[in-house]
């Protein structure tokens, strides 16, 4: 389950639980207190209940003790002091009414209220007339009938009594249950909050303690030179993501250090092979001229074996060059203005002369100008557009397109030929390596180094119309990308 979230989350998840735990303990206990409130509010509002109908049965018979002092005084010397009683049995009636809450409790105070209502006209309509006139046969008869009115409501007081009296209890009861499962629920709540924090601090612990000292192993591994070594972690995803990130970067050290060896090796092989070109360099030379002067004098089948031996002799040199320009490092050129279209041109003449751009159409589109070293320019296209006439093979069409575009100028050399294949791409540009079966391998490595030297680069690609692409790019000259900007600005 934690091991979707992160160290952060995890430990978040943790103070969560303990948060949560304190404060569902608060609540709880905050919830019981408000609810024993409720209970006690209630039983004092019971117990004012039952004080008030206790006072209520006493002022009932003061009221009744009044009546029977006007009976026996026999005037009205005491119907102030039975007026006082009367009203004050309304008040008590009417404090019962408020403290009453259920039906059954209202029901009491209306018989009560009706009861007493009863009693005072009684008096009032029926004794006290009956008293004035000297009428004792009446003022007896409804004397009894006073008398079995105030039984009627000394009954509905106590049995009010005695329902809030039952209420009490069961507020009570009610006020000690809560108080006993309140304290389970905190008692619960304080040992689960010890367990839980325990039970998270140790899945936190797996997961970070554990991860971290597989990487620290893995880097000790990898500190002692071993970069074959991987880390393998499981746990927090940040771990995981930076043991990957480790096993990549051994991975990235390990292909460098070879990359490293690997360059050594072949700088090492460079070297000797410059110095070996160097050395036959001008053995070739001399052999070259002596096949030339014998072969204008010669006739026949000598004069064809040594136009064998002047070709190989040619092809040897080739090669020789071709390793004195990759082993010798190409300096910043002396710039100076070169006309791209021009020495296109000039480049697909010459070949033609030299008869290998046969039956191959080649057609230059845009113009631009640069500055750099004409001579290397001209044998980065040499090559370039050479390339691209003998993958086009005879009929076949090659296309140059010079185009000014970003501050900078793009030479793309299209061919109709088969393209380049996948698994030849990344080595196009590596010493040695061709596709040709009587290539050299080193003309693309070393127009590379020109454009480069140039502030450029060379790239290769697909044609839009299927072929391969040789795109030289190099910085624009200053005054053209002014004038290409102030045409720009003249347009819009």
């Amino acid at each position: 389950m934690l091991e979707r979230y992160g160290t952060a989350k995890r430990l978040g998840l943790g103070l969560g639980a303990l948060v949560l735990l304190l404060v569902a303990a608060s609540a709880a206990a905050i919830v019981a207190s408000a609810r024993i409130h409720r209970s006690l509010a209630e039983t004092v509002r019971r117990e004012e209940g039952v004080r008030l109908s206790l006072e209520l049965a006493s002022a009932v018979r003061d009221q009744y003790a009044h009546q029977a002092h006007t009976i026996i005084i026999g005037d009205e010397s005491h119907l102030r002091f039975y007026a006082e009683a009367h009203a004050n049995v309304l008040g008590l009636t009417a404090r019962l009414r408020r403290i009453a809450g259920g039906e059954e409790e209202q029901r009491l105070v209306d018989g009560i209220e009706a009861e007493s209502g009863a009693l005072d006209r009684i008096f009032r309509q029926s004794i006290v007339p009956a008293v004035l006139r000297g009428d004792r046969t009446t003022v007896q008869e409804e004397h009894g009938r006073a008398q079995v009115v105030v039984t009627r409501i000394q009954d509905l007081t106590r049995e009010l009594g005695a329902r809030f009296q039952a209420r009490i209890e069961v507020a009570r009861d009610e006020a000690a249950r809560i108080e006993r499962h309140t304290l389970w629920v905190l008692v619960a709540l304080l040992l689960a909050a010890p367990l839980i924090a325990l039970g998270v601090s140790l899945a936190i612990a797996r997961s970070i303690a554990t991860p971290v000292a597989q990487l620290t192993a893995g880097a000790a591994r990898i500190a002692a030179g071993d970069l074959e070594a991987r880390i393998e972690v499981t746990g927090a995803p940040e771990l995981v993501a930076l043991a990957q990130r480790w096993n990549a970067m051994t991975a990235a050290l390990r292909n460098h250090q070879e990359q490293l060896v690997r360059s050594e090796k072949l700088a090492g092989i460079g070297r000797l092979a410059a110095g070996v070109a160097h050395e036959i360099d001008n053995p070739l030379g001399v052999i070259l001229g002596y096949a030339k002067l014998l072969r204008k004098r010669a006739e026949g089948p000598l004069a064809e074996d040594l136009l064998v031996i002047e070709e190989e002799a040619l092809r040897a040199k080739e090669i020789v060059d071709g390793l004195l320009d990759l082993s010798r490092p190409i300096p910043a050129p002396n710039r100076e203005p070169v006309d791209l279209r021009g020495v296109a041109e000039d480049v697909i003449a010459r070949l033609r002369e030299a008869r290998l751009l046969e039956a191959v159409a080649v057609e230059v589109q845009g113009t631009a100008r640069v500055l750099g070293h004409p001579g290397k320019l001209r044998q980065v296209l040499v090559n370039l557009v050479r390339n691209a006439a003998e993958a086009a093979g005879p009929g076949g069409a090659v296309e140059v397109r010079i185009e000014e575009r970003g501050g900078a100028v793009e030479v793309a050399v299209d061919d109709s030929g088969p393209g380049i294949p996948p698994a030849a791409r990344a080595k196009l540009f590596e010493p040695f390596f061709t596709t040709k079966p009587q290539g050299t391998g080193l003309g693309l490595s070393v127009s590379r180094a020109i454009a480069r030297a140039h502030g450029g680069e060379l790239s290769a690609g697909e044609a839009p119309g299927g072929g391969a692409r040789f795109a030289l790019t190099l910085p624009a000259s200053p005054v053209d990308r002014a004038r290409g900007d102030r045409a720009s600005g003249e347009a819009a």
